[in-house]
Formats: C-alpha cells, sequence, structure tokens
C-alpha cells in the first residue's frame, strides 16, 4: 500500500487545444526513498526540479508508515515545508538536517532557487485515525480502512456532495459546480475553484476511498457524474459522512434544515 504520494514538478505545458495535462505522480510504500533536485548526467533525481539554483542532490524523500521524511543535503540552504490544509503552517529543515518527520498529509516542499523558489508536492493518504472504541489495555488499536481527516478541504468536498442525500434519500448529487458555491462562505474555502474540487474528487475516488475503476479504461475514462454517485454511496453506506458533520458546512444558501426529513407513506 502507498504510504507517500509525490506530484511531481510540471514539465512543458500543453499545446492549445491537448486539454489539461494529468499531475505526474510517484507513489512510494514504507521504506522507499526518492531524491530530489536537478540530477546529473546519466543519474537522474527521482524528482526532477530544474533550476541551477538547486543542488543536483537537493535532498531525499523516505516514506515511513503513515508520515514521511525529509532529508536536507544542502550545506547551506533551509528548505519550507507548508500544510497545504492548514493557516500557514509549515516547518523548516535545516542544511544537513537528515530525516526529518513530516506529519502533514497535504504537504509543499518549497527549495530557493534563481527563479525564486521551486516546489513539489507531497501526500501522505495513509494517516490513521483511531475509530475512538479501543481500551487502554485492549490491545492493539482499531484503525479505520477509510482515513479521513474532517478539518481537510477533501473532507469538506465529500461532505458538500453527500449533503442533499443526508436531508433527503433522493436527492440528486451535486456537480462540482454546487460544491464550489456550497463551501464558498467557509473562509478556508473562499479561494476554492471548480478545478480544485475535481481534484478533491479524484483524491477521494482514486486515494482515500479507493473506489474500483468500473470498467474505466484510458480511452473511455469513468464519467464524473459516476463518480461523485459511488463517493457518496460509499461514504453514507459506511457511515463515513453523518447528521453531525453538516454542522460543518456554512449556513443558508437555500438548503432545508438540518434533520433529515422522516419517512412519509
Amino acid at each position: 500500500m502507498d504510504t507517500v504520494i509525490v506530484q511531481l514538478p510540471e514539465g512543458t505545458r500543453p499545446r492549445p487545444g491537448d486539454g489539461p495535462a494529468t499531475p505526474r505522480l510517484l507513489h512510494l510504500g514504507p521504506g522507499e526513498s526518492a531524491e530530489f533536485g536537478r540530477g546529473s548526467p546519466g543519474s537522474p533525481a527521482a524528482i526532477a526540479l530544474d533550476d541551477q539554483g538547486v543542488s543536483r542532490r537537493a535532498g531525499e524523500l523516505t516514506a515511513a508508515e503513515d508520515y514521511w521524511r525529509l532529508s536536507n543535503f544542502s550545506t547551506s540552504a533551509t528548505y519550507v515545508v507548508e500544510n497545504l490544509e492548514g493557516a500557514g503552517e509549515h516547518v523548516k529543515v535545516a542544511p544537513g538536517r537528515l530525516g526529518a518527520p513530516v506529519p502533514f498529509e497535504f504537504a509543499r516542499v518549497v527549495l530557493p532557487a534563481l527563479g525564486g523558489a521551486t516546489h513539489f508536492k507531497v501526500f501522505a493518504p495513509q494517516h490513521a485515525y483511531l475509530d475512538g472504541t479501543s481500551g487502554p489495555c485492549s490491545g492493539e488499536h482499531t484503525v479505520s480502512p477509510f482515513a479521513l481527516d474532517p478539518t481537510s478541504k477533501y473532507f469538506l468536498v465529500l461532505l458538500a456532495l453527500c449533503e442533499p442525500r443526508l436531508r433527503a434519500a433522493s436527492a440528486a448529487v451535486p456537480g462540482a459546480t454546487e460544491v464550489t458555491e456550497r463551501l464558498r462562505d467557509l473562509p478556508d474555502c473562499a479561494g476554492l475553484t471548480r478545478s480544485a474540487v475535481n481534484y478533491h474528487i479524484d483524491y477521494l475516488a482514486d486515494t482515500k476511498l479507493r473506489l474500483r475503476d468500473g470498467g474505466a479504461t484510458a480511452d473511455v475514462p469513468r464519467p464524473s457524474g459516476h463518480k461523485r454517485e459511488e463517493l457518496v454511496a460509499l461514504a453514507l453506506r459506511f457511515d463515513l459522512v453523518r447528521e453531525e458533520h453538516l454542522a460543518l458546512l456554512p449556513a443558508g444558501r437555500g438548503h432545508p434544515g438540518r434533520n433529515r426529513p422522516g419517512p412519509t407513506g
């Protein structure tokens, strides 16, 4: 099982008419490592950073069980790891620091460069959360197979997708535009875009909840509406999103009361 997913820096931009580029991903399991930097002839870096201000062997990322470690091979440059789900939260990795643990699930590693800064993103989707049922002397803790963080933006996206059916079982699942509008009044989501919502939906489907492809191929991808339907069905089936979570959403915007309507007929 993947512990860490690295979104590699963008290369050349797609040509006009090609559509949005698919991010290139590097998957690492527990104990696996990947070096980052400019690389050298015959020895390219796994995470290539094409800037002359970055060392050829700038550092290394190592996947652990449910987090990752960052080593800084530079003798002079400090690297910054930003929490993409936080409000400016970050950690600094000093020159020569080896194996600095990083607890963030969504992170951006920023290195000083001639162009100002260069970066790559790291996701640690296997973060574990206790289910609250294990006693202090009952052996190993029980860990949910769906490690969802209710404070994250992807959880808010999932909640907004599930909201109509939490309120009325036969309601339609909203689209990405509707989800964007629903979350916009939240301070952390004021700048949320439709593209970002679709990114979170893909992250939920492919990494967090691990939906099956459902017969999708490279030539015939799974329709986005079908993916949203599957996410909602799975989340509600296993109570990953519940009525009490609705309090996380902004009030108003024409939505009915907090409680689900009772049965009719």
